[in-house]
């Protein structure tokens, strides 16, 4: 697709340097664009790349634009105008409408004729498909799931009895959805499964990466408000309820009847366990364990960052030599104490 930057200026409410005819027709890196290519400036840190870029045009702030030898698109958001722009230069593919014919499809599903069903997909009972849906090849829709308009699943998720997906929400490849919560009770040594009969309950323009795991409800629904974004390889437990518009990073695991609010955002390998409660507006950085309830919004850390391997065992052996080091210090105040309660006898 080829499109002028003056249109891009109109359509984005960006101000523009330079020749509002230029075209360009797709986007790039500040170091790899070409005068074809869009490319843009948000962090500081590529900042040095501007000066030799040969972009056709930039979409930088306008503190940056002086500095810029190509046309510039001037806005207060670079990086969300950016992303703009690529989705228009570089739209989904989609599929025909239709179902394709190595796909099963229950008779009492409804698919709207607008959808795709790819290949080798199979849609259960009662299964609903809205308007201009796309559900790639090898796709497993269980009984009863209910699928919004624009929803697209790119390939091979599977999606359990019951759970519903809401609107523009897209889904990417081997993500599992409502399957049972890790539910059991003891007995006598053994375990007892306990049924999970929940569902799962996602808004409109979630998205989810690839390999991620949402465990439906043990009773009452698991919940993925609107605008949720969760990366790759992350476990939502049953019964969980995320805020809207939180982001999650690869490999966040959350555990069960965890409330995490609004705007949230969790970094990688984050731990999170369960039935506590986390307030808006919360930032957790990477590899962090929380075991306790956030109730104020901030910035929340864990964990020690790396030494040199030799430093880092003298800080292990030290670390485990707190304890001992305690004890020492009581015994050494129980000793001192009476001593001290003397010299005050004495003063008197």
């Amino acid at each position: 697709m080829s499109v002028s930057i003056g249109e891009l200026a109109v359509r984005f409410g960006c101000e523009l340097r330079g020749d509002p005819r230029l075209t360009v027709e797709r986007v790039a890196t500040l170091s790899s664009a070409d005068a074809r290519a869009v490319a843009f400036l948000a962090n500081p840190r590529y900042r040095a790349q501007l000066a030799a870029t040969r972009a056709g045009v930039v979409v930088l702030d306008a503190a940056s634009a002086a500095a810029c030898p190509a046309a510039a698109l001037i806005c207060a958001n670079p990086h969300a105008t950016f992303a703009r722009i690529c989705a228009l230069l570089h739209p989904e593919p989609l599929g025909p409408s239709g179902i394709h014919p190595s796909a099963v499809v229950s008779p009492d599903a409804r698919v709207d004729p607008s959808a795709h069903v790819g290949p080798l997909s199979v849609i259960g009972a009662g299964a609903v498909v809205a308007a201009r849906a796309y559900i790639g090849p090898q796709c497993l829709l269980e009984s009863g799931v209910l699928i919004g308009e624009d929803v697209r699943l790119v390939g091979r998720v599977t999606l359990c009895r019951g759970v519903q997906i809401g609107a523009r929400t897209v889904v990417q490849p081997g993500a599992v959805i409502g399957g049972d919560g890790f539910g059991f009770a003891q007995e006598q040594g053994r375990w007892l499964k306990v049924p999970q009969t929940g569902a799962v309950r996602i808004g409109a323009d979630v998205e989810i990466g690839a390999n991620t795991a949402i465990d439906r409800g043990a009773i009452e629904d698991t919940v993925i408000e609107e605008g949720v974004k969760l990366d790759n390889l992350i476990q939502i437990a049953h019964n969980v309820h995320i805020g809207a518009h939180t982001a999650l990073a690869a490999c966040v695991g959350v555990s069960g009847s965890t409330r995490i609010g609004r705007r949230c955002m969790i970094g990688g390998q984050v731990g999170i366990g369960g039935h506590l409660t986390i307030c808006d507006e919360v930032i957790i950085t990477g590899c962090t364990m929380v075991s306790h309830s956030i109730t104020r919004p901030g910035v929340y850390s864990g964990g020690i960052p790396y030494e040199q391997a030799q430093r880092w065992r003298r800080l292990v052996a030290r670390f485990k030599r707190i304890e001992s080091l305690a004890e020492r210090l009581r015994a050494l105040e129980r000793r001192v104490a009476p001593a001290q309660d003397l010299e005050e006898e004495d003063d008197d």
